[in-house]
């Protein structure tokens, strides 16, 4: 009589603690069909759509005021600040970017994130009751923004969305006493500079302190008083965003990236030096150039050469290192 077969202990059911994360708690996501145990996004159930929600719901409320005054301030004053708008657009654009690389990282509740959030919601605290700030404000939501992602999501999709969080700080107004001190010197290098262009185009000038005195042919003096919206902020602060963006964006190394960044002021002062020195000249073919709507279209008109300009700068650090070509793949490979 032959002896009966060993039995095989059936399969033991999933452990719940297998979705869980590196830090221990659950996702509460179920795995997509087919993925066979591959890293990447889990199928949201309904608890984690909600909580998601709820979460941004209570972020939003948390933040409500500073997000109204910011709002408020750039409608009124869209020439200094209405590039704001455009800079949650242009953070998702870099995150985007990544999605391949997004898609694959997994999801995973990191408890050190509460870290961030917490000093993020005490500093905003203290910034809106105890020593009021706007800028300190804004700069404190950011920080809570990436404590509450860090916190949901993990550093490993952390790792694609630093960045992207990170330039939400062009969207923030800068406090008025720095604006006021920035200003003061950004006007006395304007005024300067043109100076110094204008004479070298043979042009008789005198100046005394921020106004500069253009003489016509007959001797006629013709006064360009290098005022605050002269200044040249409004294109430091857009060129800093810009450049920033177009850093992340086209420049893979982060040396460039720095690079890039970095030359924004210079670029920004030196084009604002050429417009005030353009509004002196065309001052002597009519004073009204340099007045009203028309200084506003020249001004408007010379942020195209500015930014091909900054562009030709992308174009030369881009060719000062190129990337290596990728590795051909053996024979066989793949089979």
């Amino acid at each position: 009589m032959s002896a009966a077969p060993p039995q095989t202990a059936a399969p033991a059911a999933p452990d719940a603690t297998a979705r869980e994360g590196a830090a221990g708690a659950p996702l509460l996501m179920q795995p997509p069909a087919g993925a066979g145990g591959k890293a990447g996004w889990p199928r949201p159930t309904a608890p984690v759509l909600v909580a998601g929600g709820l979460v941004a719901l209570a972020f939003v409320s948390l933040f409500h005021r500073w997000l109204y005054v910011q709002h408020f301030q750039c409608v009124h004053a869209p020439a200094d600040w209405g590039h704001a708008y455009f800079v949650p657009l242009i953070s998702a654009y870099i995150a985007w970017q990544h999605r391949d690389a997004l898609l694959r990282a997994r999801p995973m509740v990191f408890w050190p994130g509460l870290a961030p959030l917490v000093l993020g919601i005490t500093a905003y605290a203290f910034f809106a009751v105890g020593f009021t700030n706007h800028m300190a404000q804004g700069w404190s939501m950011i920080l809570a923004l990436y404590g509450v992602l860090l916190l949901l999501l993990g550093p490993a999709v952390m790792r694609y969305l630093t960045l992207p969080v990170a330039y939400l700080v062009f969207g923030v107004t800068i406090s008025e006493r720095i604006m006021q001190d920035v200003t003061s010197h950004l006007q006395l290098i304007a005024s300067h500079g043109s100076y110094v262009l204008l004479s070298l185009m043979g042009i008789t000038t005198d100046i005394s302190g921020v106004t500069l005195t253009v003489f016509d042919s007959k001797g006629t003096p013709l006064p360009l008083n290098v005022a605050e919206a002269c200044s040249g902020m409004r294109q430091l602060i857009a060129f800093m965003a810009l450049g920033a963006a177009v850093a992340l964006v086209a420049c893979p190394y982060w040396w460039q990236r720095v690079s890039l960044i970095m030359l924004a002021p210079p670029v920004a002062i030196l084009i604002n030096i050429v417009r005030v020195a353009a509004l002196g000249v065309l001052s002597l073919l009519d004073p009204n150039w340099a007045s009203g709507e028309a200084h506003t279209f020249v001004g408007t008109l010379l942020l195209v050469p500015a930014f091909l300009v900054y562009m030709g700068l992308v174009w030369a650090l881009k060719r000062i290192v190129r990337e290596p070509a990728p590795a051909a793949a053996p024979a066989g490979a793949g089979a």
